[in-house]
């Protein structure tokens, strides 16, 4: 009896310490494209981890490719932007440097690896870059078979490889030995004026590659054109090019696709988000509307041919590009449930369209914007503008708006506002310079939106910059090349003017125009509306101690958001170094997970034998100049 006390409080205090209820175990749940889906909506069915267990998540394994040592000084010159893919019972990805990895899910134990030794000496438009690689199984071949289940992947130095997805080894009966040339007949000023930076899809029995092209070289630059290959042989079955419509007297190249495609496999279309022509800023030599450039374009998967197009942009001469993964889902505008192409734009615009006829389903108006081009410039008098959701990017900036830390930091912003042409978006780009903005690195870019379809949602992370776009005559840029040599200063050789692309920034450093320069936003796609929009990143590790200063700033941003079934959106893609958790209903931050390098890169989630994952790579990215790296991690309940 005397010992009855002592042994209550044990009870207790064992029962205080009790760890959590254990976390039942869930059905499995995969990730087999890049997009989450083929249609790309980077959604998850998987909900072991919720808006209320968020918080208990830690790291469950790591990964590191090895290639921030072994690379030396090209590390500099990479961005690890690839998002795993779970397919076949392993996890796949491919390192900047195009090494082909295949990982344990649960452990993420190396099970082969495959390494086609592409240059590292050679520099590339976009860094040394590989965003993803391709799952396929081939139904006509044996299960077992070697290369029955093959993994794709396309190079910086523009080569499509089939590989064996067990082993690793390379598919001998497709092209020589595995590969093919993924760009037949490229036309390039130097070695590196092209690359593949975005995964292949596969249709119809062929796999489908984009292209990524040097902007600003040359107004005869090499073909845009999307490329087709038997997925069994290698076999060139058609091409694309989407500057084959643009009328006579067109002399352009590019108008290729660098972002990722979408795939609508029943329907049997391939979804192409397509790019401004050569050169970027300066369109005399391609009057009209460029034919099928800015562009999202569906074709059909078997023969290439065009099904419908919608353009974004006419006659672009301001880099708006259309830079992400068309996003298929359907979409209750007003009630009614239809099949649609969900398309983020740089300037911060979404277009909702029918996906059997590309016709809008939320409506679209041709508005007038700037006129008064550079000499020989034929601008469009109107450009396209969705009548919702709003523009998730301003499109407009007074110099007595500008930003600084300081009135002397703010004074400086206000001047170089001042000083250039500045009548909202759209204004052309002039002698005198022209302020762009939104700037070509967003609102939207590559990292696309997450589509909650139950839900009606989507989410979407925009960037807010300015650039200065300046237009100098051709024989005054060798000078001006001379002058400003860490200056973007490109020569739009074969045109009357050369160009100058700067980022408006404060003398300490800061961008020009107010904050927030990063958000994440959910949009209601039954009606348009705006659910709730919130700062997206901090200063933190750009200048450290800022963010205490900085509250609620956001950062320019790369990559994009996942959602799951349980209610929570998933994003790195903020310069600093953080993997966080929103909750979809609200975006409140719920969780934030360190990194130990930039995360500028889409994250994926799945379920392996009853536990869910979420895995990012944290590499860094050479544009963004945020810290770079080698590692993927996952991150889990504990067990």
């Amino acid at each position: 009896m005397r010992l009855a006390p002592p042994l209550a409080a044990v009870v207790v205090v064992l029962s205080a310490c009790a760890p959590a209820e254990p976390t039942p175990p869930a059905a499995d749940v995969g990730w087999a494209h890049y997009g989450g889906d083929a249609g790309g909506q980077r959604f998850s069915a998987a909900a072991q981890i919720t808006p209320a267990n968020v918080r208990r998540l830690k790291t469950a394994w790591t990964y590191s490719t090895g290639e921030l040592a072994a690379r030396g000084e090209a590390v500099e010159a990479a961005a690890f932007e690839a998002t795993p893919i779970l397919a076949g019972g392993r996890l796949h990805l491919c390192s900047p440097f195009n090494v082909a990895i295949a990982l344990d899910p649960a452990s993420g134990r190396e099970l082969w690896r495959f390494d086609p030794k592409i240059d590292p000496k050679v520099r590339y438009p976009n860094s040394f870059n590989c965003r993803g690689v391709t799952y396929w199984r081939d139904p006509a071949a044996p299960p077992g078979e070697p290369c029955a289940e093959r993994i794709f992947m396309a190079t910086n130095d523009r080569r499509l490889f089939a590989l064996d997805a067990a082993t690793g080894k390379a598919c001998a009966g497709f092209g020589e030995a595995g590969v093919v040339d993924a760009m037949p007949g490229a036309d390039l000023a130097r070695p590196g004026g092209a690359q593949i930076t975005s995964a292949p899809v596969v249709a119809a029995g062929v796999v489908v590659v984009g292209s990524s092209i040097d902007d600003n070289q040359r107004v005869h630059e090499t073909s845009g054109a999307v490329h087709a290959f038997d997925a069994v042989t290698g076999a060139l079955r058609w091409t694309f090019d989407p500057l084959q419509g643009a009328g006579p007297g067109v002399t352009a190249g590019a108008a290729n696709v660098w972002a990722p495609m979408s795939v609508d496999e029943a329907a049997g279309l391939v979804f192409l988000p397509t790019s401004s022509p050569s050169p970027d800023f300066y369109g005399a030599h391609r009057p009209g509307d460029d034919g099928y450039a800015n562009s999202v374009v569906a074709v059909k998967a078997a023969t290439g041919e065009v099904a419908w197009a919608f353009q974004t942009t006419h006659h672009d001469v301001w880099d708006y590009d259309v830079p992400a993964q068309p996003t298929l889902g359907v979409v209750a505008y007003k009630g009614a449930a239809r099949p649609a192409v969900i398309q983020p734009t740089k300037q911060g615009l979404i277009f909702t369209l029918d996906r059997v006829t590309g016709a809008p389903i939320i409506p679209v108006e041709e508005r007038p914007v700037p006129q008064g081009g550079a000499i020989g410039e034929q601008l469009s008098p109107t450009q396209p503008f969705p009548i919702a959701p709003e523009p998730l990017s301003p499109h407009r900036i007074k110099a007595d708006e500008a930003f600084g830390l300081t009135p002397w930091d703010r004074g400086a912003c206000r001047r170089l506002i001042a000083g250039a042409r500045n009548e909202g978006i759209y204004t052309p780009p002039s002698v005198d310079g022209t302020i762009l903005y939104p700037f070509t690195g967003g609102g939207s870019n590559w990292g696309g939106i997450a589509y909650d379809a139950g839900r009606g949602v989507a989410y979407v992370n925009t960037s807010s910059a300015l650039h200065k776009v300046t237009l100098i005559p051709a024989e005054d840029v060798p000078a001006a090349r001379a002058a400003q040599p860490g200056v973007e200063i490109s020569p739009n050789t074969g045109a009357r003017y050369g160009m100058k692309r700067e980022l408006l920034r404060s003398p300490l450093g800061m961008p020009c125009n107010p904050p927030p320069w990063g958000q994440l936003a959910a949009i209601d796609m039954r009606d348009g509306r705006v659910l709730w929009r919130v700062p997206l990143g901090t200063t933190a590790d750009l200048v450290p101690g800022t963010q205490f200063i900085l509250r609620g700033v956001g950062t320019p941003n790369f990559g994009g958001p996942i959602a799951t079934a349980s209610g929570l959106v998933f994003i790195g893609a903020a310069m600093d170094n953080y993997l966080r958790a929103f909750d979809a209903a609200s975006g409140k931050e719920l969780w934030r997970g360190r990194l130990p390098a930039g995360g500028q890169a889409t994250p994926m989630t799945y379920v392996w034998k009853g536990r869910q994952y979420v895995v990012i790579a944290a590499g860094g990215h050479a544009k963004s100049q945020t810290k770079r790296g080698d590692q993927v991690l996952a991150f889990a309940l504990p067990d």
